[in-house]
């Protein structure tokens, strides 16, 4: 299962992607550090509520949005965590992987 962090990360940077954005840009607005947005966006840090608030602000979106979107994410992968496991249950000799 995907880490919370990395989820976050990825709804951040498609809004700001989407926007036409660059880290920069967010980086400016949100006053904090280039190097920090960038590895939140790629889940290598787990981001603060201030944070995300600061990030949110500065992408011009609510946060209560940013965490539908990873909560809808999350929502499918764990739907597909389920798939998996009712296949591997009726079938357990069948090897399936998660991607």
């Amino acid at each position: 299962m995907t880490a919370m962090r990395q989820l976050v990360g990825e709804v951040l940077r498609a809004r700001r992607i989407a926007q036409g954005l660059t880290l920069r840009d967010v980086s400016s607005k949100a006053r904090v550090s280039l190097g920090y947005i960038s590895e939140v966006e790629r889940g290598q840090k787990e981001a603060s509520s201030e944070l995300l608030a600061a990030l949110a602000g500065a992408l011009e979106v609510p946060l209560s949005k940013v965490l539908l979107d990873v909560s809808a994410m999350l929502e499918l992968e764990e739907a597909s965590v389920d798939q998996i496991a009712s296949i591997s249950s009726i079938a357990p000799d069948v090897s399936v992987s998660a991607a």
